[in-house]
């Protein structure tokens, strides 16, 4: 990015999302650009309780399948579905959310409450997901609040790096810089998804190579094509299936059921492959 993260137009986008969406009643106003056809059938919650699910085949994945396995290949890779759709309803919260501040501390609550968790699922790796979105929040408040490029720049990269200490470390806030730029723009919004790919092929092809096979084999290449087509789907869910409209029912219960399902399915894991481990 040769103008740094002072991305030209990002800070005004979302600075147009606080004055036309002061309240999740007008979040029927749209956020991108409406695609042809009447392929627009799923609302936000529903987009996220799939997101959800597909989160809980990988983790099962993790936690009870073989590595290298078909079964595991498959759920792990279906999981990379939920992270980018979060970081689009992430960008889009922001600009409707009544108070950035609220919307902050919940994150940083959650984050917290799922660490103990998280390290209890998946042992010694780092800092949860939700501490990953707390870094790409962070990140937005920065592009629209801090007016010095080089500020901007420095603090946006710093929020960037502490995220390779978490799950989804890189991608997730350069997928949420550019998804920010691209909001209302459906060509950006793809080429965000696209970048994400992209990084996220490469990165797992490195892991693939060094941590696998040793060695630039067809297999690291292709397995890491593979592995980054969770993140496509989200794309293409998002832009050619999402309605930009919120479930007509249960708004309350959507609103805090990814903060809470995401430690407590974490817990029921664990203590499912704890008990099964003691039989």
């Amino acid at each position: 990015m040769s103008k740094g993260w002072a991305i030209a137009g990002t800070a005004d986008r979302l600075s147009r999302c606080n004055e036309h969406k002061t309240g999740e009643g007008k979040m029927e106003e749209q956020t991108q650009a409406p695609a042809a056809g009447g392929l627009r059938i799923l609302n936000r919650d529903v987009i996220k309780y799939v997101a959800m699910v597909t989160m809980l085949l990988n983790h099962i994945a993790h936690m009870f399948l073989t590595k290298g396995t078909p079964a595991y290949e498959v759920l792990e890779d279906i999981g990379f579905f939920t992270a980018p759709v979060m970081c689009y309803f992430l960008v889009e919260g922001y600009g409707y959310t009544r108070s950035k501040f609220q919307y902050g501390l919940r994150l940083f609550l959650f984050a917290l409450l799922s660490q103990i968790p998280f390290r209890l699922a998946f042992g010694n790796k780092g800092l949860n997901m939700i501490f990953t979105l707390l870094c790409c929040f962070l990140i937005l408040v920065v592009i629209e609040r801090v007016s010095s490029p080089l500020l901007q720049t420095a603090l946006c990269v710093l929020l960037t790096m502490a995220t390779v200490a978490a799950d989804w470390p890189l991608v997730a806030p350069i997928l949420t810089v550019m998804l920010a730029n691209g909001m209302g723009n459906r060509k950006k919004l793809a080429l965000g998804f696209g970048t994400a790919y992209f990084i996220f092929a490469m990165l797992n092809t490195q892991n693939y190579m060094f941590g696998e096979q040793g060695n630039w084999t067809p297999y690291a290449m292709g397995h890491a094509a593979l592995s980054g087509l969770g993140i496509l789907a989200a794309g293409a869910v998002v832009l050619f299936f999402y309605n930009g409209k919120r479930a007509q029912r249960g708004r309350n219960f959507a609103k805090w059921f990814f903060y809470i399902f995401y430690p407590a399915h974490l817990f029921v894991l664990y203590f499912i492959k704890i008990g099964l481990h003691n039989m």
